[in-house]
């Protein structure tokens, strides 16, 4: 059996996605540059857990399980980087998971929404998110394409956000997140 190496993006965006037995699919999560993926294979994780596909251009190099394990121990600073890296993405989940739980689908769109504009990071307040279906939004959220098609008509009746090609996020829609 082979292992299915780690890898990191070099240039681009991938989609992490899973598929229930009955054939259900759910987007997880959309990984930018510097982002791992993969990375259960260095535990020994037997299967994947999850499909990654390119949605924009990308460089992706992949890690082989001993050349990773060789650097994480002999690279003080890369192992602390992905040490950090892990923890990050394990309290995102955490995040997401709580999202799911206990947040109406608008708050989730609107969370979704935020963290795919990055917004907080560099210290911008409004950003254009590259090309993203609503039925891609729909699986992020745990809603329908119609339920997500409603919430953008309402967001962008709002001025939360605006198409002009591309969708661009305005960092008013943190107010649906903040507010009941």
């Amino acid at each position: 059996m082979s292992v299915t190496p780690s890898s990191i993006i070099q240039i681009g965006k991938v989609r992490l996605s899973v598929v229930s037995k009955g054939g259900k699919e759910a987007t997880i999560g959309i990984l930018t540059e510097g982002a791992f993926f993969g990375e259960g294979c260095l535990t020994g994780q037997p299967l994947r857990m999850c499909s990654a596909t390119a949605m924009t251009e990308c460089t992706v190099m992949r890690i082989e399980k001993k050349s990773m394990m060789e650097v994480i121990h002999r690279e003080r600073a890369f192992s602390d980087m992905f040490v950090a890296y892990l923890l990050t993405r394990n309290i995102r989940y955490e995040e997401d998971l709580v999202d799911q739980l206990f947040n109406s689908s608008e708050k989730r769109l609107a969370r979704v929404l935020l963290l795919l504009a990055q917004f907080g990071k560099d210290g911008k307040s409004e950003v254009a998110i590259p090309k993203i279906s609503q039925e891609t939004l729909a699986e992020m959220v745990g809603t329908t394409r119609s339920r997500v098609n409603f919430f953008m008509n309402r967001f962008r009746k709002l001025g939360f956000v605006c198409y002009n090609g591309e969708l661009e996020v305005h960092s008013s829609l943190l107010n649906v997140v903040l507010h009941d």
